[in-house]
């Protein structure tokens, strides 16, 4: 084969040459836009997954229950369905000890537990379905469920074990002495129920208008009951923006 010839023959197959390297060249770009859709993605949803149904917004969101409208910053608000504005049955809080603030990414591991350490309390608000709350309940209902006498507890505590036939199960009652006052009286799960639980103790009270607030709390806070249940009825009520 002559030059001229060999010549004649690559530019008669140049044009297949052309169109397979526009071919690689494509393929290469898709690659390149497919990577780059897909790392954006990746931060996209890692971001989601990073905050598993957490926000760190903190601009309040106005809940009406019943008579009484509950403003309430969205990170401190435990379900993303109830993060808006409008009419609800109940409202679910989660805050953090002592501060009692909401989720930011600075304390996300108290959030997550992370290390062991509990430090949140679960709040809820809702209408109240009973004529006492769990002090007034003492005398006329718990004081014949209990076995007595109980045990000293922490701060001036009793610890009562429930009677078999009371129907609480893997339950303790905690009840403290406040003067004139009704006692502090709060309900904690024990054993292995109460290892498994990150609040396992829980207290209602009556609340705003015709509101019962019901909050669980790690069992190591019953060292501190007087602050602890004085600081989240103050909590509560500073989120209590008025009675309607």
């Amino acid at each position: 084969m002559t030059a001229a010839t060999a010549d004649a023959a690559a530019d008669e197959n140049d044009p297949i040459g052309s169109r397979l390297m526009t071919r690689i060249f494509i393929a290469f770009a898709v690659l390149a836009l497919l990577s780059l859709a897909l790392s954006m993605a990746g931060k996209w949803f890692g971001s989601s997954i990073a905050l598993a149904g957490y926000t760190d917004d903190p601009s309040p969101r106005e809940v009406v229950i019943g008579n009484n409208v509950i403003a309430a910053p969205a990170n401190t608000i435990r379900f993303e369905r109830a993060r808006r504005d409008g009419i609800a049955s109940r409202l679910d809080l989660y805050l953090r000890w002592p501060l009692l603030d909401g989720y930011t990414q600075e304390s996300r591991n108290d959030f997550n537990n992370v290390g062991g350490v509990r430090k949140i309390l679960f709040l809820g608000f809702e209408e109240r379905m009973m004529s006492r709350d769990m002090s007034g309940r003492f005398a006329p209902i718990y004081r014949s469920l209990i076995v007595t006498p109980g045990r000293k507890g922490p701060a001036g505590l009793t610890i009562y074990e429930f009677s078999k036939k009371s129907g609480y199960l893997n339950e303790v009652l905690a009840v403290a002495a406040r003067g004139s006052r009704e006692p502090f009286v709060a309900r904690c799960l024990s054993g292995p129920s109460a290892e498994e639980s990150l609040a396992p103790c829980e207290r209602d009270v009556d609340f705003g208008d015709n509101l019962s607030l019901t909050y669980r709390f790690p069992r190591e806070l019953l060292a501190d009951w007087k602050t602890l249940d004085a600081t989240v009825v103050a909590r509560a009520t500073g989120m209590l923006k008025t009675a309607r």
